[in-house]
């Protein structure tokens, strides 16, 4: 999953892909480099991010996934990368195919209803308070325990709204209200989450708490890293890697794939 982020203001590439032309060059060159999905979003969740309006989020990124759809086709899976249920209905109908929620439905009490209702598929994240403020001392006592608790209870609210189970996706929301520590202990348990009979998805990209293991301050110089993490993923049975840099880390999946299929 390549990410393509419509906003000023995101932590790594804030700005950068604010025109139509250069959102979609973005695109075209994330699918070359083996992007099967492109989750695309109008308002940045980086820690201290301000929300951004249902109008605002529309009128960013519908213009950009409908000049997607036309130039490259069907066969590339669009994701909308949105808490707002009036935002994911847009999206769906320019042509999105699945709703990525970072509150897992809290957020809108309507975004369950949408996607029971379009049969379309949607991540559900854990998060520890909102993007303004889940770094504002963020603390857990047994962060795995507590993390896989409430994607549990979001999946079966999910089911109680008539979403099906095969349509559900998890992501135990690396870097969102977590420590390092948190992060690093979500990462060694991973197998946890896989084992709850639903796909998992890992985003780990170019995050703050890898910069600081490797005394790196700049996003973009954990390209590496955030391969690593990527091929850790894989071996723990992670179906879904949302990332900045498609090319290396489709390099580190395929060769941790052929790896763990070695004896198959």
């Amino acid at each position: 999953m390549g990410i393509l982020n419509i906003t000023p203001n995101s932590f790594s590439d804030g700005g950068l892909f604010i025109s139509l032309d250069n959102a979609v060059t973005q695109a075209k060159q994330m699918h070359t480099d083996g992007a099967d999905i492109l989750d695309i979003g109008g308002e940045a969740t980086n820690p201290g991010a301000e929300p951004v309006s249902a109008e605002a989020q529309i009128e960013r990124v519908v213009p950009v996934i409908i000049a997607i759809r036309q130039q490259l086709g069907a066969e590339l899976l669009i994701s909308i990368d949105t808490t707002l249920h009036a935002v994911a209905a847009a999206a769906l109908d320019a042509g999105a195919n699945i709703i990525n929620d970072i509150s897992a439905g809290l957020h809108d009490p309507h975004m369950f209803a949408l996607a029971a209702k379009r049969d379309v598929p949607i991540i559900l994240m854990h998060m520890q308070g909102t993007p303004k403020t889940m770094q504002e001392n963020p603390f857990y006592e047994d962060v795995v325990a507590e993390v896989l608790d409430f994607l549990q209870k979001r999946v079966a609210a999910a089911l109680q709204s008539g979403i099906k189970a095969h349509n559900i996706v998890l992501d135990p929301g690396i870097g969102f209200g977590k420590r390092k520590v948190d992060n690093l202990t979500l990462l060694a348990h991973l197998q946890q989450f896989t084992d709850s009979g639903y796909p998992v998805l890992l985003g780990t990209s170019r995050k703050r708490f890898m910069g600081a293991i490797c005394a790196v301050n700049a996003p973009a110089e954990l390209v590496t890293a955030t391969a690593v993490t990527t091929a850790l993923g894989v071996m723990a049975g992670v179906k879904l890697f949302r990332v900045h840099d498609v090319l290396e880390n489709r390099q580190a999946l395929e060769i941790a794939w052929a790896i763990k299929t070695a004896d198959e």
